[in-house]
């Protein structure tokens, strides 16, 4: 047999080579029904001789679906997102799905139509507060497939959702702040006021304040936003106000990076006159002076996890309400420790 170029052979050519029928190639290709063993072998066989590539058009109008995933985020910005975006791309493209990535600020979204959705993906990875309430409803209603990053769904509604544990892993780490460091004025820098995740870390550092009887002060409480030039700034404010602290949790390793900077130029050493630890353990985080101290998230797996979800759940198989990764601390320099 001799190969031909594979625009000019056609899932007929293929039929007849293999000695089956055209519907027997189309239910391989589309994989909407079971075909025998043998007979998945002799097709292979066939369309390496033939060398013929399924249209991707032709493929998506005979099944209906776009085999594309879409991603909604808010932002992309900072080192975050990099081991997030890994973890979906290794499954989507395993899994023979192009990813479309959309990015729109909260006061963006309200009154206006998303660019992704049923008309040009098969289902959506919506990242913590990219889509609002009434735009999850819509789309639950109309049972299209989602999966929540870092956010659980709303009451009612049923999404499937996957983050990382926040709470205990924050409590854990205020507390060897309070207990190995002997620090009682933390300071807390918050992120976005609508991001789960840093309520949870707030209230892990409320219990471990709580815990060891260290009377919560709501001045240093402020704003991080998850972003290092707000983090510097606030930072910078309290130096300026002669707020006294003796250790900063910054929120997120992004924060840190503002904060540490905003120590350094006050001239303020760091761990031996304020501890600094952070949340995520970004690729930067044990480069920096001093190496940083933090909780370690999977976030590639959180990328992952996510992806197989929402596979799963166009495909009509079993979903898992929520899926809550593990958390651990990192001991480095920043905290104090050796």
């Amino acid at each position: 047999m001799t190969k031909t170029k594979s625009t000019s052979i056609t899932i007929r050519d293929v039929a007849r080579e293999a000695g089956v029928s055209v519907a027997t190639v189309s239910r391989y290709l589309n994989q909407n029904a079971s075909v025998s063993p043998e007979v998945v072998a002799r097709l292979e066989t066939v369309m390496a001789e033939l060398n013929y590539a399924p249209h991707a058009t032709a493929r998506k109008l005979a099944t209906h679906k776009t085999y594309t995933i879409g991603l909604l985020l808010t932002d992309i910005h900072g080192d975050f997102f990099a081991p997030l975006f890994s973890g979906i791309e290794s499954v989507t493209s395993e899994n023979g799905f192009d990813l479309l990535i959309s990015t729109r600020q909260p006061e963006r979204r309200k009154g206006t139509s998303h660019p992704l959705g049923p008309h040009n993906t098969d289902g959506l990875l919506i990242f913590a507060d990219s889509l609002d309430v009434q735009g999850l409803t819509q789309l639950h209603t109309k049972g299209f497939p989602m999966v929540l990053i870092h956010q659980s769904p709303p009451e009612p509604l049923e999404i499937p959702c996957v983050t990382v544990e926040n709470k205990a892993a924050s409590r854990k780490i205020v507390e060897h702040l309070i207990e190995v460091h002997r620090k009682r004025h933390i300071v807390f820098l918050s992120g976005p006021q609508e991001q789960e995740d840093s309520r949870w870390r707030e209230l892990g550092y409320r219990q471990a304040l709580n815990t060891h009887g260290i009377p919560f002060d709501p001045d240093l409480v402020v704003p991080g936003e998850f972003d290092r030039n707000v983090a510097q700034t606030s930072i910078r404010n309290l130096i300026n106000h002669r707020v006294r602290f003796d250790a900063v949790f910054s929120g997120d390793d992004e924060a840190a990076v503002g904060v540490l900077s905003a120590l350094h130029e006050a001239g303020i050493l760091i761990p031996d006159d304020v501890s600094v630890v952070g949340f995520d353990d970004q690729r930067m985080s044990p480069y920096l002076t001093p190496p940083l101290t933090t909780v370690r998230a999977p976030t590639e797996e959180v990328g992952r996890e996510a992806a197989r979800q929402l596979i799963r759940f166009i495909h009509g198989q079993e979903l898992t309400p929520l899926t809550l990764l593990p958390t651990e601390i990192v001991i480095r320099r920043s905290c104090g420790c050796a």
